[in-house]
């Protein structure tokens, strides 16, 4: 059984006891956190959302990507740029979808 949910402005296509990294979400580890904007359980579409339909994960872990170095380079002006970032995730693991 799999099912699409919707978080952060992005859609995630899980099963039970799989491993997601989704946009910083507030919670400690070992919380659990149910998404009801479910898209999509097996062939079951929703216009847009299914009701009642939930998806439970836990908070495995919270942190920070690698650092992307960003460099704007301008090449007869002499000018370099250098900026660096660091998006925040949660992993989150899959515990269970409810129809």
């Amino acid at each position: 059984m799999f099912a699409i949910f919707e978080t952060g402005s992005k859609q995630y296509k899980v099963s039970v006891d799989d491993v997601i990294y989704a946009e910083k979400i507030e919670g400690k580890i070992n919380d659990k956190i149910e998404f009801d904007k479910v898209l999509m359980i097996d062939k079951t579409i929703g216009a847009p959302y299914i009701a009642n339909a939930k998806v439970i994960c836990e908070i495995q872990k919270q942190g920070k990507q690698e650092k992307l170095l960003i460099i704007k380079h301008i090449s007869q002006k002499h000018h370099t740029k250098r900026q660096g970032h660091r998006q925040p995730y949660t992993k989150l693991i899959v515990k269970e979808i409810k129809k």
